[in-house]
């Protein structure tokens, strides 16, 4: 086995971890959004997601955080739990925008759960609104 070797490293993402509950799995996951697609409607995981854009672009917009976009090459998370997860939208009209997640998932919880229209209604005024582009 060769003791050296010309492998290059980069971080993208370092974080203190999340709390993450006994007897928790991961879920590895490739995700595509066609061109221009909303993406799935306002959810919640049952525990952090750890993703990374592998092509294209997309909105990204969690409970808390203005909407911004992530393009390839950049890294996200999410802590899950009790946070809404907005919007995961691609931003091309012409290409699809790809990327994977690792899912944390608590034991017996789904790993996505959808929020209701009567929770988004009574959050309306916590939403915080995309900059200008």
């Amino acid at each position: 086995m060769p003791t050296s070797s010309n492998m290059s490293q980069e971080d993208l993402l370092v974080l203190v971890p999340p709390f993450i509950a006994p007897g928790s799995s991961a879920m590895v996951r490739v995700l595509e959004l066609p061109p221009g697609d909303p993406g799935i409607a306002p959810h919640r995981h049952s525990g952090p997601v750890f993703g990374y854009m592998l092509e294209g672009e997309m909105l990204f917009e969690l409970e808390g955080e203005a909407p911004y976009p992530i393009k390839a090459g950049e890294a996200f998370w999410e802590p899950g739990g009790d946070v809404i997860h907005y919007t995961v939208a691609n931003l091309l009209d012409d290409r699809t925008s790809r990327f994977v997640v690792v899912a944390l998932c608590t034991p017996e919880v789904e790993m996505i759960t959808m929020v209701s229209d009567e929770e988004l209604a009574a959050k309306a005024s916590q939403r915080i609104p995309a900059p200008p582009r």
